[in-house]
């Protein structure tokens, strides 16, 4: 059994800056979105997901995995937003097992009424605290680490 690699000072300092911030964004945002629209934070992600496409749909599994989440987490989540009328599933011809999730004209109206505020709350609390090269070693960090992940899951 090989020895455990405490983190260091630093290593530990980044680490927990990064978890601390998460999470009080995702707290703060989603205080936000309460406040101004009837989106979760987890709706909001879902939508944006959906209306990024140009046919505002993705299989199930390809928005699970895009988003992060377990088949569970989705399938809940989904269920919740069908019944709101945010979204519909549609069965995939090719695969009688496989779903499609499809924002619905209400959640496309809905995730761009809430969007002007959500972005006004990203920038205030995050972009605009930033300098334009940190932003891109920010992005390059995560697109590294998600990439990582995302071959975990896969293979």
């Amino acid at each position: 059994m090989s020895e455990t690699r405490w983190l260091d000072h630093d290593e530990a300092r980044a680490w927990r800056a990064l978890q601390f911030m998460q999470m009080r964004l995702e707290t703060e945002l989603t205080r936000q979105l309460a406040t101004d629209s009837s989106l979760s934070l987890q709706d909001y992600v879902v939508l944006v997901a959906l209306t990024d496409e140009t046919d505002r749909r993705l299989r199930a599994f390809e928005l699970a995995d895009l988003i992060g989440w377990d088949k569970t987490r989705l399938s809940h989540h989904v269920k919740r937003m069908v019944d709101r009328g945010l979204v519909t599933k549609e069965n995939c011809p090719s695969d009688r097992r496989g779903f499609f999730v499809v924002a619905t004209d209400r959640g496309r109206r809905e995730i761009e009424g809430a969007a002007p505020s959500h972005v006004s709350s990203v920038r205030r609390l995050f972009v605009d605290l930033v300098e334009p090269a940190e932003l891109a070693v920010i992005a390059d960090v995560a697109e590294r680490v998600l990439a990582q992940l995302s071959k975990r899951n896969t293979g």
